[in-house]
C-alpha cells in the first residue's frame, strides 16, 4: 500500500513533500495490529453491506413515493370522473323534464290540431252549401235566358244579364270544388298529424311524436342510471385507493425508520474506519486517506496563491450566489470562482486518477457540495434531452448536497471516510467508498476534497 502512495506521487511535481509513510507510530503488539486489521475489514465489509442494504431500501421507498403520487393523482381523477357523472345526472335529470314538458307541449298542439280538424269541416260544409247554391243559382240564370229569348228584342238585356250571372255561377260552382279537394287534402293529412301527435292510452300504440319522445325518454333514464352505477363503482374504487394510499404511506413510514437504522449501521461502519486508520494500522483505504490530505493540501495552496497575486478576491473565491444555467437537466449553476476552478483544478485532481485503477474521481466541493470542476471526463457539455447521459457524463457545475456530499463537504476532521452508492444516472448505481479532507484558504474553511473509489 505504501509503494501505491508512493507510485502515485512521483507523477506529481508538488509544492509540499508527500506525507512520511513510514514515520514511526506508537507501536502495537502483533494481536492488536491483527485484531485492528480484522476490525478494520469487517468495519469495510459492514458498512459495504449497510450501503447496498441503504441504496435498496431509498429505492424502495422513492419507488413508494411515486406510487403514492400515483394513487394521489389517480384519486384526483375519480374525483372529477364523479363530478362529471353527477353532472350527467343532472343533465339527464334536466333532459327528461324538458322531455315531459315538451309532451305536453305537443299534446296541446294534437288538442289544437283537432280543433282545426273540426274547423276544416265546417269549411267543407260551407263549400259545399256554396256549390249547391252556385248550382241552383246556374239553373235560375239558365231560365232566365230561356224566357229573354222568348221575349225576342225586348228581353235581350235581361238575357246578357242571365248569362252573366249563369257565367259567374259555373266560376263560383268550380272555387267551391276547388276548396273542398283542398280542404279534403287538409283533411287528411291533417287528421295523420292528430294521430301522430296525439297520445294514445298506456298499451295502445302510440303516434310517431310520442313513440320518438318515449325513445329519447327512455335513452336518458339509461344514461342516467349508467352514470349512478358508475358513480357507485368511482366512490368504491376511490374507498380502496384511498385504504391503498394509507398503506403505501404506512409503507414509506417504515422505509423511513429502516433509513434512520442504516445510516446509524453506516455511521458505525465509518467510525470503525476512522478509528483504525487514526490508529495508525495500515489498512486497503491508507492510501487513498494520505492521498487525500496531500491533495486538499495542493490545492489549499493553489487557492491561497490565486488570492495572492489577484486572480480572485475572497469575496468571489466564497461565492454561494449559484446561478442555474438555463435549460440544464440536471440543473447546472456557476458561481464567481468557477472559472478559476476550472484553470487550477485540473492539474491537481486529473493525476490522481492514475493512482489505482480502483479511483472513480477526484474532485474538490465548496461547503455546500457544489463542484465547479469534475474530473475532465465528466466535464462534458451537456445534450439537450438527454436527461440519463447527462446525469453520468455531465457532472461539473453540479451541486451535490446528498448526505454524503454535505458531509465530505463540510468535514472539518483531518479526513473523513464513508460509503455509499453513486447514482450514475438511468437506474445505474456504483457502490463506492470516499475519503474526504479539509481545504482550508487563508484560514477559513472552503470546501473538501472528495477522493472515491471501488471497494
Amino acid at each position: 500500500m505504501t509503494n501505491l502512495l508512493r507510485r502515485w506521487q512521483s507523477r506529481i511535481p508538488s509544492a509540499m513533500p508527500p506525507a512520511d509513510t513510514t514515520a514511526p507510530r506508537r507501536p502495537l503488539g502483533d494481536g492488536a495490529h491483527g485484531l485492528l486489521t480484522d476490525l478494520a475489514a469487517q468495519a469495510s465489509t459492514l458498512g459495504r453491506e449497510a450501503a447496498e442494504v441503504r441504496g435498496a431500501i431509498d429505492d424502495a421507498n422513492g419507488q413508494a413515493a411515486r406510487q403514492a403520487q400515483a394513487l394521489h393523482a389517480l384519486a384526483a381523477e375519480v374525483a372529477a370522473i364523479n363530478q362529471a357523472q353527477d353532472a350527467i345526472v343532472e343533465q339527464s335529470d334536466a333532459g327528461l323534464r324538458s322531455v315531459a314538458r315538451a309532451r305536453d307541449v305537443v299534446e296541446q298542439v294534437g288538442a289544437e290540431v283537432s280543433a282545426v280538424v273540426g274547423t276544416l269541416r265546417e269549411v267543407s260544409e260551407a263549400a259545399g252549401q256554396i256549390s249547391q247554391i252556385a248550382l241552383q243559382t246556374r239553373l235560375v240564370a239558365f231560365n232566365a235566358s230561356v224566357e229573354a229569348k222568348r221575349a225576342g228584342e225586348a228581353g235581350r238585356g235581361f238575357g246578357v244579364v242571365a248569362d252573366a250571372v249563369k257565367d259567374l255561377a259555373a266560376r263560383v260552382e268550380a272555387t267551391s270544388k276547388q276548396i273542398l279537394g283542398t280542404v279534403a287534402q287538409l283533411d287528411t293529412r291533417i287528421a295523420a298529424l292528430a294521430r301522430d301527435i296525439q297520445r294514445q292510452p298506456d298499451g295502445q300504440p302510440q303516434g310517431a311524436v310520442h313513440a320518438a319522445l318515449g325513445a329519447v325518454v327512455a335513452g336518458v333514464e339509461r344514461i342516467g342510471q349508467a352514470a349512478t352505477q358508475s358513480h357507485g363503482v368511482c366512490d368504491a374504487l376511490a374507498g380502496r385507493m384511498s385504504g391503498i394510499e394509507d398503506e403505501v404511506q404506512a409503507t414509506m413510514g417504515v422505509f423511513a425508520g429502516s433509513l434512520r437504522h442504516t445510516e446509524t449501521l453506516l455511521d458505525l461502519s465509518e467510525h470503525l474506519l476512522q478509528v483504525t486508520a487514526e490508529a495508525g494500522v495500515q489498512t486497503a483505504d491508507t492510501p487513498f486517506v494520505q492521498a487525500a490530505q496531500q491533495v486538499a493540501e495542493r490545492l489549499t495552496q493553489a487557492l491561497e496563491r490565486a488570492l495572492s497575486e489577484g486572480r480572485i478576491d475572497a469575496a468571489a473565491l466564497f461565492d454561494e450566489s449559484y446561478m442555474a444555467v438555463p435549460g440544464s437537466a440536471p440543473a447546472q449553476h456557476t458561481t464567481r470562482f468557477a472559472a478559476l476552478a476550472d484553470q487550477v483544478f485540473p492539474a491537481v485532481q486529473e493525476p490522481v486518477l492514475a493512482m489505482s485503477h480502483q479511483v472513480v474521481f477526484c474532485i474538490a466541493a465548496d461547503r455546500n457540495g457544489y463542484i465547479a470542476c469534475h474530473n475532465q471526463k465528466y466535464n462534458q457539455k451537456q445534450r439537450p434531452g438527454d436527461v440519463v447521459w447527462n446525469t453520468a457524463n455531465c457532472r461539473n457545475r453540479r451541486i451535490f448536497n446528498d448526505r454524503t456530499g454535505l458531509r465530505s463537504a463540510r468535514n472539518t476532521q483531518p479526513f473523513l471516510l464513508q460509503t455509499y452508492r453513486r447514482d450514475m444516472g438511468g437506474g445505474q448505481f456504483v457502490l463506492l467508498k470516499e475519503v474526504a479532507a479539509p481545504i482550508t484558504v487563508a484560514g477559513r474553511h472552503w470546501g473538501g476534497l472528495r477522493l472515491a473509489y471501488r471497494f
